[in-house]
């Protein structure tokens, strides 16, 4: 599996911190993260896959170590990968998780 075992941990310490009720589950080539049997987040290689939703997508690739989320040629709307540079602070990757929980709260459950 092609993902961080380190940024794993650590998000999982996070999610628990938080008494956040979450589950991961290999998909995409690496690692997601459910919460209300949605996706939260994820992992894939040395990145963090953040689900921010459309409202935060614009401010969010502003951002530096922040790049579009692209997997079949085209960016999907609302979800964005953090290189690890950007979630090397404990705040840093924090804050990401913030943001994808928030969003995980409005977000729909996919078919």
């Amino acid at each position: 599996m092609a993902y961080d075992h380190h940024q794993k941990d650590r998000i999982d310490t996070i999610l628990s911190s938080k008494g956040i009720s979450f589950y991961s589950r290999k998909m995409m080539g690496g690692l997601c993260y459910m919460v209300d049997d949605k996706m939260l987040c994820g992992l894939v290689k040395n990145q963090l896959m953040a689900r921010i939703g459309p409202g935060a997508y614009a401010e969010a690739l502003a951002m530096e170590h922040v790049n579009k989320m692209n997997f079949t040629g085209r960016a999907m709307t609302g979800y964005v990968f953090v290189d690890d540079e950007g979630i090397d602070m404990d705040e840093d990757l924090e804050h990401w998780i913030q943001m994808c929980l928030e969003y995980n709260a409005v977000a729909k459950i996919s078919k």
